[in-house]
């Protein structure tokens, strides 16, 4: 996964972890704008989430974040 994606999903999920607690889901769509404006990227993001950890449409943003960062 690059830098860019991981800075990405670790500040949208702080982000969302302040503004709604811990207990937050997240999709994968939660990391990009509703325009798909970099459709590599989305892909990079959503390999990792369905195909190599295949997680839940909805994951809490405590787990994703912990998973970036192992």
């Amino acid at each position: 996964m690059t830098a860019e994606l991981k800075a990405k999903i670790i500040n949208v999920c702080d982000k969302k972890i302040a503004q709604k607690g811990e207990l937050v889901g997240l999709s994968f769509y939660a990391f990009f704008a509703n325009k798909n404006d970099n459709p590599e990227l989305l892909m990079e993001a959503a390999t990792w989430w369905i195909q190599t950890h295949k997680l839940d449409h909805f994951e809490k943003a405590v787990k994703i974040k912990n998973l970036i960062n192992q």
